[in-house]
């Protein structure tokens, strides 16, 4: 397990890692166990600081990237909990490089804790920046796994707590207890966006430059093997979100004939050249 250390934005904040202690791990995408608004994902600009706007189309959250530009992920913790958010870009495991699943590392956010993840985690000192990249020159193109390239997700989990013993249950009462408790995991798979051209090649996140990131370790024990919330951000360039009908593009007014372009005076002139 692992915390961590991090100066954001000349403000020193806290972000803690853990290892994972209920190992279940499913790749894709999962409806929302329970709970609404735990956290907060936004994608932030890196080199003015600034969230990027999201386009909501059929249900779905976009943000539109610019190929070469630094960005990071800013979670905040809504809660007077700790949350273990276990988080991915493109299909990978940002801090372990794996294949994502919900049974991996993530972030520990302190209650009401806001903190931006700015890079793949390299060690517990550094990291390599995301920035948004061609799909060939993606992280996960480059270790031979481009198929969901284009993708930001967190899954959140709640923190087990430890109450105080109940009083002995008959034997019959103790069975159907635990019965009550058995996990159930809720998975999916992410649905395609439309097959229409894009204009464009399409983005994906690079492994950037080295950055510092300091990281220590934490224990936290999950509440359940199923994340509370799960939720995810699409990107891809301006131009291709547009070709796929996420942004509509500005139009300009068609021209259309005038009666009276302009006021005249006298009577009808020749035309030129007319003898």
């Amino acid at each position: 397990m692992t915390t961590a250390k991090q100066a954001v934005t000349g403000v020193r904040r806290r972000a803690i890692l853990a290892t994972v202690l209920a190992a279940v791990g499913f790749a894709g995408v999962a409806e929302a166990q329970v709970a609404e608004d735990l956290v907060n994902l936004t994608v932030v600009d890196q080199d003015t600081g600034q969230p990027l706007r999201v386009w909501r189309h059929k249900g779905r959250a976009y943000v539109a990237g610019q190929p070469g530009a630094r960005y990071g992920l800013r979670v905040t913790n809504n809660t007077g909990a700790r949350l273990l958010v276990v988080m991915s870009v493109d299909g990978v495991n940002v801090l372990t490089g794996q294949t994502a699943g919900y049974g991996q590392r993530g972030y520990v956010f302190d209650p009401y804790q806001s903190y931006d993840v700015s890079g793949w985690r390299k060690s517990d000192s550094e990291i390599a920046a995301f920035n948004f990249a061609p799909l060939p020159k993606s992280y996960a193109a480059r270790t031979g796994r481009p198929g969901d390239v284009g993708v930001i997700g967190v899954a959140v989990f709640k923190e087990r707590i430890v109450l105080p013993a109940p009083a002995p249950m008959a034997a019959e009462s103790r069975s159907s207890a635990r019965d009550d408790m058995s996990e159930i995991v809720v998975t999916g798979s992410r649905v395609a966006p439309s097959a229409r051209a894009r204009s464009e090649e399409k983005l994906g996140t690079g492994h950037g430059a080295r950055e510092r990131s300091i990281v220590t370790a934490v224990a936290f024990e999950r509440a359940t093997a199923a994340p509370q919330l799960v939720r995810q951000i699409e990107y891809d360039t301006y131009d291709n979100l547009a070709a796929l009908g996420v942004i509509r593009r500005p139009q300009a007014p068609e021209p259309r004939p005038r009666p009276f372009p302009a006021p005249r005076t006298g009577y009808v002139p020749d035309p030129p050249g007319m003898p």
